[in-house]
């Protein structure tokens, strides 16, 4: 028998749906990209609010889908199947290497290495600009956004695409977060020596979790190449590394929707705040002080302490 959790995460994406056949042009593909960024935000999540580890470098695993699949459609030709494997294998293989050295450290440290990685990954597009465009970067071959008669460049396919895409990655997190692996990355975020002296392998769990989260920011990466028509390195900045970090602390840290929420927020603050001023990092700048003081739960947090306590 379905919970009635999993029925009200399905009645919220019958509402997105729903929403979808409704919305004005500019609204409509703004839906697209956020469900996209919801994904690598989701990824994020996975790692900080559930895991407990802060980082400050996941725009690594992001460009490595986004590259990964970006440079075979552009050198090796590949189409779209193809180049987007190639996308998820490239995070993969990093958050793999990235793992293994940058799970020895812990607290601060953790972060710093995480960050350095991201650096270096940043530099290294910078510096095959023969291969990568460097910060002009590069349009997406049309042969890697079309799938038999989809085309992915068009409007309606594009949004297909990305909401079939989050509802796998939430569908996935769901079951994740309410099985037994989900309740030891909690019980590792709570207390990770009592969760070590009652016999977890905490190192094993931190690992899996960080490899999880790369092969999601990965899939949102690549999936945004395909989708968008662009590759570039401003993607793998720190800026890049920071809004999903924004975006789940405002949509609620360690929810299901938290990261839709935070994503969608966000997206629509600054896109306001930029029509407003020229110094609309300084509106989106307040409007995080305020939520810091006042809703530190971010708002699916808030949701679920007075409304619905169920919500996983």
């Amino acid at each position: 028998m379905m919970s009635r959790a999993f029925w009200f995460h399905a009645l919220i994406l019958a509402a997105i749906f729903g929403l979808s056949l409704i919305l004005p042009t500019y609204h409509f593909g703004q839906l697209s990209r956020i469900l996209v960024l919801a994904v690598y935000a989701m990824g994020y999540n996975i790692l900080f609010g559930y895991t407990g580890l802060l980082s400050l470098g996941h725009a690594m695993f992001f460009a490595a889908g986004m590259y990964g699949m970006g440079l075979t459609a552009q050198h090796l030709n590949f189409e779209l199947l193809p180049a987007y494997g190639a996308g998820l294998l490239a995070a993969l293989a990093l958050a793999f290497v990235v793992g293994l050295l940058a799970l020895r450290t812990i607290g601060v440290a953790f972060m710093i290495v995480t960050l350095m990685f991201a650096q270096a990954g940043y530099l290294l597009i910078l510096y095959f600009g023969d291969w990568t465009r460097a910060d002009e970067g590069f349009n997406t071959p049309q042969a890697a956004r079309q799938f038999m008669q989809f085309d992915f460049s068009q409007a309606d396919m594009r949004f297909y695409a990305a909401f079939v895409l989050f509802v796998l990655a939430l569908l996935v997190n769901y079951i994740l977060v309410r099985s037994s692996f989900g309740r030891a990355l909690i019980a590792v975020r709570e207390n990770e020596a009592r969760a070590q002296l009652l016999g977890y392998n905490v190192s094993r769990y931190k690992y899996t979790a960080l490899v999880l989260s790369g092969v999601y920011s990965g899939a949102a990466g690549a999936a945004y190449g395909v989708l968008f028509g662009y590759v570039g390195a401003s993607f793998a900045a720190v800026a890049y590394s920071i809004f999903p970090l924004l975006w789940v602390l405002v949509g609620g840290v360690g929810t299901l929707l938290g990261p839709l929420v935070g994503t969608a927020f966000m997206v629509y603050l600054i896109d306001y705040a930029s029509g407003l001023t020229d110094a609309y990092m300084l509106v989106v700048g307040v409007v995080l002080i305020f939520m810091v003081l006042f809703a530190r739960r971010g708002f699916m947090g808030l949701v679920r302490r007075y409304a619905l306590p169920w919500l996983p």
